[in-house]
């Protein structure tokens, strides 16, 4: 057991939390939000939010109080820490602040008390060089984990290739995570080594339908890894024949593992390819009128290009890069010249990250985890803004002291402690300020997160965070809030929600039950399709659609400049009216900042969008007829966080042409 310690809040503040009642943001659609995802049920029956916020804080206290106690030797009074524990359960529960997703749904549990920090960190990245098998790994080990993994192609030479020959081994595959990455790594393994081959025994995994207790879903049984097993030895055997390159290799190689990984009903996965703007292959990955048989993995990952050199940034204007990202949006930008020197833009603070996560907010070394935390200043009084931004630091400071299951991970983020800060509604806050009062409260706020982590460094015996601030897209985490996704503009001040819930949980039953509109998915089977009307900034929020791409250009390099001194996660959306600005936009910006996507706006493309513009009048009258969902009634549920995607705004998922 990793986490020893624990951390009891007092009875009275328990009591406070249930009596006190809950401020969702987007009132049915947060609630429905969260009954799908984050609620478990923890024995004694189904939690509410007030439980879920008593788990989220207790763990946290429990992993700093562990750590003080065993590992720096010091005194812990739980009377001299509880004033802190009540404030921040107060600030999360009140939603000025929350966890991200994993937090949410992972803090707190015995699973992160016996395994450590994966389950808790959004973030990874994998380099690839020499060997592959070490990094799919470590990709898959930390997908099923629920991290979303950034991974390079750019960079790597592998192993020749051989086909193994010989007497088979067989390899028994237990019924863990582990299990599964191991048995990638040692399929891989015998081509790079030119060994044996590897059979599998895949008679000890739980077989279809059985709950996974420990993480919480439901299993697939064996299919998803026989399928995968099947996959790599064909991709690995045309590599020993010299049909294809090693980008094709490590690609393929990370996109079916993480195609596994979604068919496993663990999570959902997200990944993304970092190469070369030189590489031809590497930009045709998603040309699936080229390659054909990639078009049912190559979903898996946002694909992005590294720009080392000054030279590099001359492939912006460029057709292979230009025009592919005024087409479809991708490849996405990533200028690892500011990731290797700044901070903040300006603040020259070296870093040894080569690869960021899927969403592009925060740049990682390889192997590297990083936990983030999301404070909403909107939800805010401005005088207590420095202080929630304190309690944020807190919380994520407290995760980095938490070790993973992965030596590899720990011997680097113990260097480096890295964590995210996050501001979310962001549009929300300028459209109801200004642009100098979002710049000084951020440059002012970044201090103040600063000097809390150094201070809690200090006492914890540890090097401060090397890196501290982010904006992250977020998703389902700021519908809860009911802000704004992280710094995107949204489609309307008034828009219909739609959201997806599987047709035999308990939470389909009592949305229908109170009248919310819904119909069957027309894409997957037994789920059903729920519409929430939301509001905006109290309707004030300007539409994406009146934001020029200059302007949110703009507004993630201020971001950069006063906040971010990881990254800033951007997906700006490009209007048709815009479509030749795109290659400027990218030759102004990309030098100003560490990350860099653009999404050409298609908002009449197909039936069930995730999210459409309405009129006031539709969104009052859509809200009239919505009643109370009897909550109390749900019971059962171990929450869906398969449910949440990584980028989860809706313009993060760039559709591909085929």
């Amino acid at each position: 057991m990793i986490v020893q310690e624990r951390y009891e809040l007092p009875q009275s503040v328990k009591n406070e939390l249930r009596a006190r009642p809950v401020p969702w943001g987007f009132g049915p659609l947060s609630e429905a939000v969260y009954y799908r995802t984050y609620s478990r049920s923890n024995g004694h029956g189904q939690e509410q939010w007030a439980d879920t916020v008593i788990r989220v804080i207790e763990g946290v206290m429990s992993i700093r109080k562990d750590w003080l106690v065993n590992t720096v030797g010091k005194k812990w009074s739980d009377k001299h820490r509880t004033p802190l524990a009540r404030e921040l359960a107060y600030a999360v529960h009140d939603m000025k602040l929350l966890p991200p997703g994993r937090g949410l749904w992972a803090m707190g549990t015995d699973y992160v008390y016996d395994r450590g920090s994966h389950a808790l960190n959004n973030c990874g990245a994998v380099s690839v060089h020499r060997s592959l098998a070490l990094p799919a790994r470590w990709l898959m080990d930390s997908l099923m984990c629920g991290v979303g993994v950034g991974f390079t192609t750019h960079e790597a030479h592998l192993y020749q290739m051989k086909t193994p020959k010989g007497e088979e081994q067989t390899y028994v595959i237990p019924d863990t995570k582990e299990g599964w990455a191991e048995s990638v790594k040692r399929l891989i393994q015998s081509y790079e080594r030119g060994g044996r081959p590897v059979g599998f025994d895949y008679s000890n995994i739980r077989r279809a339908g059985v709950p996974i207790h420990g993480f919480g879903g439901v299993s697939a049984g064996s299919a998803p890894l026989r399928k995968l097993h099947n996959r790599l030895r064909n991709y690995l055997n045309d590599r020993a024949g010299g049909k294809t390159s090693d980008t094709r290799l490590i690609a393929d190689c990370m996109n079916a593992i993480g195609s596994c990984v979604v068919a496993g009903n663990v999570r959902r996965s997200a990944e993304l390819a970092v190469g070369s703007p030189y590489d031809e292959e590497f930009l045709n990955l998603k040309n699936y009128d080229s390659n054909p048989d990639r078009s049912d993995i190559g979903w898996m990952s946002n694909n992005s290009v590294a720009l080392q050199t000054s030279e590099d940034f001359m492939t912006l204007t460029s057709p292979e890069i230009g025009e592919r990202v005024a087409d479809n949006g991708e490849p996405g930008i990533l200028n690892m010249i500011n990731v290797s020197k700044y901070g903040r833009t300006g603040d020259r603070m070296p870093d040894a990250a080569v690869a960021v996560n899927p969403c592009g907010e925060i740049p990682l070394e390889s192997t590297e985890l990083c936990n983030l935390v999301e404070v909403f200043p909107t939800r805010c009084d401005p005088k207590e803004l420095n202080r929630v931004l304190e309690l944020a630091t807190f919380y994520a400071s407290t995760v980095a002291l938490l070790r993973s299951h992965s030596a590899q991970t720990n011997e680097v983020t113990s260097r480096n402690r890295r964590i995210g800060v996050s501001v979310s509604g962001v549009a929300d806050w300028l459209d109801s300020t200004s642009v100098p009062h979002v710049f000084d409260s951020l440059n002012r706020g970044y201090d103040v997160v600063r000097l809390e982590n150094k201070r809690l460094a200090r006492e914890a015996g540890v090097a401060e965070s090397i890196r501290v601030t982010t904006v992250k897209p977020s998703g389902t985490v700021s519908l809860l809030a009911g802000v704004s996704s992280g710094v995107h503009f949204p489609l309307g001040g008034y828009v219909l929600r739609r959201m997806r819930v599987a047709q035999d949980s308990p939470v389909s039953g009592l949305l229908i039950a109170a009248g919310v509109p819904h119909e069957p998915d027309v894409v997957s089977d037994n789920t059903e399709v729920f519409e929430f009307p939301l509001r905006y900034g109290q309707g004030r929020t300007r539409s994406v659609k009146n934001v020029s791409v200059y302007e949110q250009a703009a507004v993630v390099s201020m971001l950069q400049r006063c906040w971010a001194d990881n990254a800033v996660s951007n997906t700006l959306s490009v209007q048709p009216s815009e479509q030749h600005e795109v290659e400027r936009v990218l030759a102004l910006f990309a030098p100003q900042v560490k990350s860099l996507s653009l999404l050409p706006d298609r908002e009449n493309g197909y039936k069930q969008m995730p999210i459409e513009r309405i009129t006031k009048e539709e969104h009052d009258n859509r809200m009239s007829k919505i009643g109370v969902v009897p909550w109390d009634g749900l019971e059962g549920s171990q929450g869906d966080a398969t449910s949440e995607g990584y980028c989860a705004d809706d313009r993060c998922e760039i559709p591909q042409k085929r």
